[in-house]
């Protein structure tokens, strides 16, 4: 008995051992590579990095650094594990925002209901505007296209 009760012990151990990995979400510090690419692309600025995963599968990771560019805006940097810019995104004000998304979130959703508006640079230097609204107790990101034609709208946690 008490050889079956060491056996169950070393195995249940041995399962919470394993769980102790890097989990997304977590703070993280990226790569050298990464560190590097952001300081010559953003000198003096300061990230708080979390690992993603991403791609069909989940095969492919991203490493996201939140940062200030000035007192009032947050902006956000997210390179391949080589360092590659992958995306970067930026707060801007409502009046930022091209005319014609303004009319639509005018038309679709009242004022009170837009929580974060950014616009996003990709690697192939696509301009897409998003905008965080939330409509009865649920958050969506809107996603517009460079002249402010509604694109997709994507449902968060």
């Amino acid at each position: 008995m008490k050889n079956v009760l060491l056996v169950v012990l070393f195995l249940y151990s041995s399962f919470l051992i394993g769980q102790n990995g890097v989990s997304p979400d977590k703070v993280v510090t990226p790569p050298e590579k990464v560190l590097f690419t952001f300081q010559k692309e953003y000198p003096g600025k300061i990230a708080v990095w979390v690992l993603k995963y991403v791609g069909d599968d989940d095969d492919e990771i991203r490493y996201e650094g939140k940062f200030k560019t000035n007192e009032n805006t947050e902006s956000l940097a997210v390179y391949s594990n080589l360092g590659v810019l992958k995306a970067f995104e930026t707060q801007i004000p409502l009046s930022k925002l091209p005319q014609k998304a303004q009319a639509y979130l005018k038309k679709n959703y009242p004022s009170n209901a837009i929580r974060e508006i950014a616009v996003v640079v990709d690697d192939k230097s696509k301009t897409t505007y998003e905008v965080g609204v939330e409509k009865k107790g649920r958050f969506y990101d809107l996603v517009f296209d460079q002249n402010g034609g509604f694109d997709v709208a994507i449902e968060k946690d």
